[in-house]
């Protein structure tokens, strides 16, 4: 018999790993062909020039289907890649403003702050006090609640306002509905997805072995 042990870390067992005495098969197309012994099984795929995939061993009997396992195993690994491709970068913005700041200022200020919400990334505004404006913090706590109210329907407060020496320190980040634009490739990854899941019997495909990448953190100042 043909050996077609594919030599490469999964989590699945094919072919002649597969040592149950029984299994549910399911052709190529997605058939069911019903219970059959696992060696007149492995005859079946490899009569094809496929694999015998086990894709619910924890089923009774298991459920193992009719696949070019190279070929799943390589679309996994392109939607992996996809995934982290898409992945947005967490990147942290800085606004400073004076407490006695002017009307005009503030709008620019703001504006930054619209935009950098939008961008999906995080604010950190921060409130300078000279002299005896440290006499009154209140005036800067005022300000800061001012301009997160003034941006609500794009932001919430992550950081609370707090006093730290001559500064006081806010950080804004943007809801999750902000900025999200559904890029065609990603819907195509879904789908592609959604119709393995469908071919594995509702089984969700395996995780990518390979580490996602963490989000960075970026401190740029406006």
């Amino acid at each position: 018999m043909m050996d077609r042990v594919v030599p490469r870390k999964r989590d699945e067992r094919i072919n002649e790993e597969i040592r149950v005495p029984r299994v549910r098969l399911v052709d190529e197309n997605g058939g069911q062909v019903g219970i059959t012994e696992t060696k007149q099984a492995l005859e079946f795929a490899f009569k094809k020039g496929l694999d015998l995939v086990e894709v619910a061993a924890n089923a009774d009997p298991p459920v193992a289907r009719v696949m070019d396992y190279s070929k799943y195993r390589y679309e996994q690994e392109q939607r992996a890649k996809q995934a982290r491709k898409h992945q947005l970068q967490i990147q942290i913005k800085e606004i400073k403003l004076r407490p006695k700041i002017g009307n005009h200022d503030y709008e620019t200020k703001k504006g930054h702050v619209v935009r950098f919400l939008n961008q999906r990334a995080k604010v950190k505004v921060t409130i300078m006090f000279r002299g005896r404006e440290t006499l009154h913090p209140e005036r800067g706590r005022d300000l800061l609640m001012r301009l997160a109210g003034d941006v609500k329907e794009l932001g919430s407060i992550e950081q609370q306002p707090v006093l730290d020496g001559r500064n006081m320190v806010m950080v804004l980040a943007p809801l999750r509905n902000v900025g999200v634009k559904v890029d065609a490739k990603d819907e195509d990854v879904k789908e592609r997805e959604e119709a393995l899941q469908a071919e594995r019997g509702g089984e969700a495909p395996p995780p990518a072995r390979d580490e996602e990448p963490q989000p960075r953190e970026e401190v740029v100042e406006a």
